[in-house]
């Protein structure tokens, strides 16, 4: 059916191209005419022969200027084209400044689009315009009708009678675009996913091959051409490799800011796939950092996408450089590049003072306006550093009350769940978590099983107990649901499982619903990587354990990393007789008191405060409603001390803070 298609559409511009250039475009459009019942196409260039005239100006390599009409109805119902019509007589050439100044007005006036009706609209009120303004028209029509789905509204564009007379346009008259609005008209074409096997894309891509083979091309087309023909036939395109040959014999150092974005871009894209190209990379990589203080928000943004999509774990100097430039930026990046720029940091764990500055400035004053999902990005960066931000929780906290209802489950998941895990409560706590509540209720089902039980597990951190969803968690349903999820009931789901049933179970005992069954409980909240634990601080440990034997005389009179019955192992454990006495860590009789000493290093704060993160918080909750007399060795106070007198003293206060220090 394509190749009848095409041979169609051949036998059409076969007719055509016996109109001479110079004639009137009447007889083009008669010619189309004669042919249109013999050929239908999605796009039907073909229109009422009772048009207005408005001129489409091309441009070609020499420089020269060509002239085609665009015929329209009087009332922009309809548009078609009639190429290389003779103008000589009829046309004035705008003078260059005159055209230039235009140009920039055009351009101007296309960004602050936001339809592609708006596009067409624009493009109708013009009288001239380059091939490379009309290709970029269409690629703003791309960016504005792509969605997650594809396009919004296929038909409204494919069948608008603009779109169809600027395709009919670039199909007859490819050879005498310029090369950047050949690649242009291809790569928008791409995008908005016109038949590759149409006669418009197979000229344009025919004629973009023999460009390749007179000579090289300049970078910024050489990319864009790249990232059309990936798109069209994938990184295997032959034609690709001789984009990349051209690309790898120009040198990088003579490449403006942004033509090194657009080949970043470009092998993100797929042409870096597999370590492809990395020699390449790795030049760019050390020369980008030279240029970094140059580069605009949106070159910062797209670079580090392009690093975290090609894996340059090898590139964190230049993730580093570009960190520190990306300050000043902060207020003028956009929200999806402030997603992109976040997501690289969360990918390469970098972290800068400066940086949450900016953002503490920025973020409060936006958060009722940024897109929701830029609000999410923010808070899940905060949260995967541990970067406790009252100014921007507290905004977050506001909004949130506010703007709910128009975000996604996995949105509010991560607006919510920073607050459990850095152990936070705004100041509109009750407001905020009433609001949850009130989600939770009316969309419940709506959540991914494993979502929603991180959003009620990071709850219970803060003493928020979602009571009335724990019967709905524990189940059957819902255990079968998070089984068929992702990787299943893995460790970490059982230990939140099983910490929810505790705490359900020590802190709210007026519930009564259903259990959790046994076999989905686990006997230790320590697990490799992610943990419900912070493992205690190897350092600080020895030299806490070296002050406790100074203290009370003897090794054995402690034990040390102690797993309970209650899944929560103990940094240390002291036994106490009724008398207040100390026992052998090995004696299990007679025991009255058992102290748990919590050695905390700094991996159990938030980042950049005191503030105990809320896993912590909610363990010395547990082990205190269990019995254990909690006494805490915060990092901070121990660094203070200068001798072992000092550290004995210290541990005595804070241990036995009632009683007299005996002298062994």
């Amino acid at each position: 059916m394509a190749f009848n298609i095409l041979r169609r559409f051949q036998s059409v511009t076969t007719g055509i191209g016996r109109c001479s250039f110079i004639q009137n475009g009447q007889c083009l459009l008669q010619c189309i005419a004669s042919h249109s019942r013999q050929l239908h196409l999605p796009c039907d260039y073909m229109k009422s022969s009772h048009c207005a005239t408005r001129r489409f100006k091309i441009h070609s390599d020499s420089q020269k200027m060509y002239f085609s009409t665009i015929k329209d109805h009087p009332y922009l119902s309809g548009i078609s084209v009639c190429l290389h019509e003779d103008t000589s007589d009829r046309i004035r050439s705008a003078s260059k400044q005159s055209t230039i100044m235009d140009q920039e007005v055009f351009l101007d006036r296309l960004h602050g689009c936001v339809s592609a009706k708006q596009v067409f609209k624009l493009l109708a009120s013009l009288e001239t315009m380059s091939d490379t303004v009309a290709a970029l028209a269409l690629q703003r029509i791309a960016v504005l009708e792509h969605d997650q789905n594809g396009l919004k509204n296929p038909e409204a564009v494919l069948e608008n009678d603009v779109f169809k007379a600027l395709c009919f346009q670039f199909e007859h008259d490819s050879q005498r675009l310029t090369d950047a609005g050949l690649v242009t008209a291809l790569h928008a074409c791409t995008q908005l996913y016109v038949d590759p096997w149409s006669t418009l894309m197979v000229r344009l891509v025919s004629e973009s091959q023999e460009r390749l083979d007179r000579g090289p091309m300049a970078i910024k087309n050489l990319c864009i051409l790249g990232e059309a023909l990936l798109a069209l036939e994938g990184p295997g395109c032959g034609m690709l490799k001789q984009v990349m040959d051209q690309v790898q014999e120009q040198g990088v150092e003579k490449w403006s800011p942004e033509e090194v974005t657009m080949v970043y871009n470009m092998l993100q894209a797929g042409v870096g796939e597999s370590g492809q190209y990395q020699d390449l990379l790795n030049t760019l990589n050390s020369f980008t950092i030279s240029i970094a203080p140059k580069l605009n928000p949106k070159s910062i943004s797209h670079i580090l996408n392009a690093l975290v999509v090609l894996n340059q774990t090898q590139a964190i100097p230049l993730v580093i450089s570009l960190c520190k430039h990306s300050v000043r930026h902060v207020p003028r990046f956009s929200d999806e590049e402030l997603v992109l720029l976040l997501g690289a940091f969360m990918h390469f764990g970098q972290s800068d003072r400066y940086f949450i500055e900016a953002l503490e400035r920025y973020v409060p004053k936006s958060t009722f306006t940024m897109n929701p999902e830029a609000v999410s990005k923010v808070m899940q960066y905060c949260s995967r550093r541990q970067i406790l931000s009252r100014p921007i929780f507290d905004s977050v906290a506001q909004s949130f009350v506010y703007r709910a209802d128009t975000l996604s489950t996995s949105q509010i998941a991560r607006q919510i769940m920073p607050f459990g895990k850095l152990n936070y409560l705004p100041p509109n706590a009750g407001g905020l978590f009433r609001r949850v509540e009130g989600i939770l209720r009316d969309r419940f089902s709506q959540f991914q099983p494993r979502t929603l039980l991180n959003l009620l597990h990071s709850c219970t951190l803060i003493e928020r107990f979602p009571v009335n969803f724990v019967a709905k968690v524990f189940s059957p349903y819902f255990l079968q649901q998070l089984e068929a999820q992702g990787t299943g009931l893995d460790r970490i789901v059982l230990a939140q499982l099983t910490q929810l049933f505790m705490t359900v179970k020590l802190e709210c005992p007026f519930y009564e619903g259903p259990k959790l069954h046994s076999k989905y409980r686990v006997k230790s909240f320590q697990t490799p990587g992610r943990s419900l634990e912070s493992p205690v601080d190897g350092h600080l440990y020895n030299r806490v354990k070296t002050g406790l034997i100074d203290l009370l005389g003897a090794r054995i009179y402690f034990a040390s990393r102690v797993l309970t019955p209650y899944c929560y192992t103990l940094d240390v454990e002291i036994k106490l007789d009724e008398e207040g006495y100390v026992l052998p860590a090995t004696h299990h009789e007679e025991v009255y008191k058992r102290i748990a000493v919590c050695i905390d290093g700094q991996k159990r704060f938030c980042a950049n405060s005191h503030n105990f993160l809320g896993k912590e918080a909610i363990k010395k909750r547990h082990l205190k409603l269990l019995g254990y007399e909690v006494v805490q060795i915060p990092f901070y106070e121990f660094e203070k001390l200068h001798d072992r007198n000092d550290t004995v003293e210290y541990l005595h206060k804070k241990i036995f803070p009632h009683s007299y220090r005996l002298s062994w």
